[in-house]
Order: structure tokens, then C-alpha cells, then sequence
């Protein structure tokens, strides 16, 4: 297993570029089974879940090709049926979050799919009800074999459906709706996640041939078709890693910009960290992060303490609350840190308490965080990350640490982070992979 090595203290500087966004691409991919054309894609992040997508649909029989530095082309024409009802194949996808959103493509396409449970981060349940009763709503036989432990999909043909989701899913939503741009009749989709990610594959659906309306919105409406085409997709820079970065310039009392972010898809994300006392500008489509010796958290107009909490968007992303949790323990004043999703993401605090962090876990969900303004370091320490989030949390903690910090299990961070420690010490940090 490999470790970082960070020697903190160091304030960083230049520019930055995020990478394409995650939680994008995997539904983007996943879409590529919908057609036996070609589906080009830009900007795919060279991150260890999307790689293990990649090398997941060689496997299936796509033929996959990297055209060019991030840009890779899918071909769905010749898929191995029999590959996917494999040992190997459930194995594997037992690994890989993101394989659960090849059930909608599958079903819709080949009338079958089998899945393992899927793998992810360990960040509590997540469970996958709203995938299955949707696809359900569409016509489809859910079966499950405990000997195996799969579940099995099967549909003759998809029929179109009203439903209203008990959560708005974001893979639930994209799944559902990968599986009725092929159903026949009108699907409607009520209480639907709208994040950019979905407005992104809805967006290159109907470049394929679907006929979707409702995009932005809550309510999607899907007109089934025969069959669906080619295209070329480029997917958006990751929110979640420009928050990370707006994060990381805070603690660290760093002047950087973050180029071509976007802007007009962060939402409430900037806004979210002026809460916390951080000044940041909108220039073009960068964002330009001042060097600030302090930050102060805003209280509300009542004076009450400040509350930050997740919600569906166009609410705050449950990704950054980890991020925002660890640039809160350097800043003026105290906050309520609400991560209502999931009920295992606040536990790595302990480990920020080690480092001399202020902060106080009043239950799997809630966590209030005393800020030091500055006032003294965190400490270095003996780390280990236990999701994605939370080790680029550990990582924002380390680089403003005083002294040298390790942190163990960084395959947890390269799942969701291109090659971050080659461009963090190309602005400055100092951190070492061993």
C-alpha cells in the first residue's frame, strides 16, 4: 500500500487546472452501452474508478480506444452476454461503485443484467432501492440469488412509467434514465436528481437520439425510441476538486487560480466557502483565491452560530463537507458541520482532533468545529485515509500542518484525484509518495 508524505507549512502559488468531473464520467461511460456506435469522450480523468471502468468495459467486449491524453472512444457493438453473467465480471463489479449504473444500459439494451453488490467508499449505507424499484416501474423482474449474491434484472421489453423517487439519486436517476430513453411509450420522472452530472448525460442522450425535456429540473420526461447513436461528449471539470482547491488555498494562506472551472455549473460551492470567511473572485471562467492570514465564518442575521449542511441540488454537495470541516478548524469563529446523507463521513474527525484541531462530534452527522484563527498549527501525525473525501480533507490538514504528516491508504485518494500530489508540489506543496 502506498503513503503520502507531506511536510507542511508550505503556502502555495500559480495556477491550476481541476480535472474532468468523477461522478460524471462514470454515468458517461456506463451510457456507451446504450448504442453499437461510436460514443467518443473528452476530459476523462486518469483516476483509479474511472481506469477500473475502462478496463471493465474491454472486458464486456467494448472496444475501447484512448485517442488521445484524456480522450478515450467506446464501442458497444460486439458485447461478451456471456462474459456478464460471469463470476469474473460480478467479482469485479462487487469492487467498483459506479458498475451499478450499467444495470439501466443493459436491461434496456440486452433485456438482462446481473450485478454484485457494489464496492465504494465506506462512508455508510447506500443503498440502491431507488435503482431497483425505478427499473422495476419500467416493466423489469428483480431476482436475488443468495447463493451468488447478485441480483438479477431481467425485461422482454421496457414500457414507459410515471414515478415519483423516494430520494433524489443521483445514480438512481441516471440509471432509471438510461433504461427509459430505450423503453417503449413515455417515462416520467418525478422528485429525479438534476445535478450537472445528469443535466451533462441527459444532454448527450438527446445528442444520441433521445428525447428528454425537463433537463435542470426535478420532473423529467422521457420519450422512448428505437434505438440510439454515436456522439462526442466532453465531460465538466469536478466540482468537488475545485472546492478542494478553494479549500486547500485557505488553510495553506495561499494566492492561486483555479482555471476553467466552469463557473456557471459550482452553484451554491462558492458562496458556500464566502460563508466561511473565504475570498474568492470569478475571473472569466477562473476562480482567483487571494492569500488571507485570516478567515471569519459568518453567523446568521439572527446572530445564531452558522450551519453548513448537504443537500440535493442545487443545495451543497455532501462531496465538500469534508473539506469544509477541516478549512473551518483554521478559521474565526465556530460552525455546524450537518452531513445528513451518510452516516459514517464525520468519524475521521478523530483524526483531526489528534492533530489539535477543535472540534466536537455530537453524532454520526453532526459536528460543531471551533476554529483556531490561525492561532496555532495543527500538528503533524500518523494518518490514514478512509474515503475519498475525507483523505483530501487529511491532505488540506497536512499541507497547513506544522511539522511532517503521513497519510496511509492513499489508493482511497487516487480513486478520485489525478496524479494530485504531482500538481500540488507543481505550485508549491511538498509532498512525497512512497
Amino acid at each position: 500500500m502506498a503513503s503520502f508524505v507531506i511536510e507542511g507549512g508550505h503556502r502555495l502559488s500559480g495556477e491550476i487546472h481541476p480535472q474532468g468531473a468523477k461522478n460524471e464520467v462514470l454515468q458517461i461511460i456506463c451510457a456507451t452501452l446504450l448504442t453499437a456506435e461510436e460514443v467518443t469522450v473528452n476530459n476523462i480523468p486518469d483516476i483509479l474508478d474511472v481506469n477500473n471502468l475502462i478496463q471493465l468495459m474491454r472486458e464486456m467486449g467494448v472496444t475501447v480506444a484512448k485517442e488521445g491524453i484524456d480522450t478515450y472512444s467506446f464501442k458497444a457493438e460486439n458485447v461478451d452476454l456471456a462474459y456478464l453473467e460471469s463470476d469474473e465480471f460480478l467479482k469485479k463489479c462487487s469492487s467498483l461503485r459506479g458498475s451499478v449504473m450499467l444495470i439501466g444500459p443493459m436491461v434496456a439494451r440486452f433485456g438482462k443484467a446481473l450485478i454484485s453488490k457494489p464496492g465504494g467508499d465506506k462512508i455508510g449505507r447506500r443503498r440502491l432501492d431507488t435503482h431497483f424499484v425505478g427499473i422495476q416501474n419500467l416493466g423489469a423482474d428483480f431476482r436475488y440469488d443468495e447463493l451468488r449474491g447478485i441480483y438479477e434484472i431481467t425485461a422482454d421489453r421496457l414500457q414507459g412509467s410515471y414515478m415519483l423517487l423516494d430520494e433524489a439519486s443521483v445514480t438512481g436517476t441516471a440509471n432509471i434514465l438510461m433504461a427509459a430513453v430505450l423503453a417503449k411509450g413515455t417515462t416520467t420522472i418525478y422528485n429525479a436528481a438534476c445535478e450537472p452530472y445528469l443535466q451533462q448525460l441527459c444532454r448527450m442522450l438527446n445528442r444520441m437520439g433521445a428525447k428528454i425535456s425537463g433537463i435542470a429540473s426535478n420532473l423529467l420526461t422521457i420519450e422512448g425510441v428505437e434505438e440510439l447513436h454515436g456522439t462526442q461528449h466532453t465531460v465538466l471539470p469536478d466540482m468537488i476538486e475545485v472546492g478542494s482547491f478553494i479549500g486547500m488555498a485557505a488553510m495553506t494562506k495561499s494566492e492561486i487560480t483555479i482555471k476553467n472551472v466552469s463557473y456557471e455549473n459550482l452553484g451554491i460551492i462558492p458562496e458556500s466557502f464566502r460563508r466561511l470567511g473565504i475570498k474568492l473572485e470569478q475571473r472569466g471562467d477562473d476562480i482567483y483565491v487571494p492569500s488571507q492570514e485570516t478567515y471569519e465564518i459568518e453567523s446568521f442575521i439572527d446572530g445564531s452560530i452558522m450551519t453548513i449542511a448537504d443537500a440535493p441540488w442545487p443545495g451543497l454537495t455532501p462531496d465538500l463537507l469534508s473539506v469544509m470541516l477541516v478549512v473551518a478548524t483554521q478559521a474565526k469563529g465556530s460552525v455546524l458541520i450537518h452531513q445528513k446523507m451518510f452516516e459514517s463521513r464525520l468519524f475521521f474527525v478523530d483524526k483531526l482532533i489528534d492533530m489539535g484541531a477543535q472540534i466536537i462530534l455530537c453524532d454520526p452527522h453532526r459536528a460543531v468545529v471551533i476554529g483556531h484563527n490561525h492561532g496555532f498549527k495543527l500538528r503533524g501525525a500518523r494518518l490514514t485515509s478512509p474515503d475519498i473525501r475525507a483523505g483530501i480533507a487529511l491532505l488540506i490538514a497536512a499541507m497547513s500542518a506544522e511539522g511532517t504528516s503521513t497519510i496511509s491508504n492513499i489508493e482511497q485518494i487516487d480513486r478520485g484525484y489525478q496524479n494530485i500530489e504531482g500538481r500540488l508540489n507543481a505550485i508549491g506543496a511538498r509532498i512525497t509518495r512512497i
